[in-house]
């Protein structure tokens, strides 16, 4: 068996978080999807703003530096937690993972949502994200997928995001 050719120290300090959330869609808009309040007849369902797009990234960056998830951290329980903009979880999660030794190289983000069409939104949501990051724009991945009029998404039922972090040690 040939082993790996990393330096003497051993390999890179790199891990890789997944994040993952879906929220219950009813009428009445408008949408906060990264952040950002789109124009729409629906709304996210939750505890909290239902951000159902920076709830996973939360998730993500948590796993990546192994500190749990966003319901240990702001568990749905809290009275303090209901209506709060979930970019303050963002915020806490990342000072978090910095205090942990850790900084981000990247989010890589995917909703699924049958409507709105995220294209014309895309950039203002990246930028957003980075913003609350603290991190360049390029650091922020997002593409959207509709459900083709399938399933609980297709039919507008709901909303779901997945987003994968890469965190490097900090020296």
């Amino acid at each position: 068996m040939k082993r790996s050719q990393f330096t003497p120290d051993g390999p890179p300090d790199f891990r890789v978080g997944l994040g993952y959330d879906t929220h219950r869609l009813d009428l009445g808009g408008p949408l906060r999807l990264g952040g950002v309040d789109l124009d729409c007849d629906f709304h996210a369902v939750g505890h909290s703003d239902a951000d159902v797009l920076l709830h996973a990234i939360v998730d993500a960056l948590l796993g990546a530096a192994s500190l749990g998830d966003i319901g240990r951290l702001f568990p749905d329980t809290a009275e303090e937690n209901r209506g709060r903009n979930s970019a303050e979880f963002l915020v806490e999660a990342m000072l978090q993972v910095r205090e942990a030794g850790w900084e981000l190289v990247n989010v890589d983000c995917v909703v699924l949502a049958q409507q709105p069409r995220l294209a014309p939104h895309v950039e203002l949501i990246c930028r957003r994200i980075a913003e609350i990051l603290e991190v360049a724009g390029d650091r922020v991945g997002l593409k959207g997928k509709t459900g083709e009029k399938v399933g609980p998404i297709g039919r507008q039922e709901a909303i779901s995001a997945r987003c994968v972090a890469m965190l490097y040690r900090m020296s």
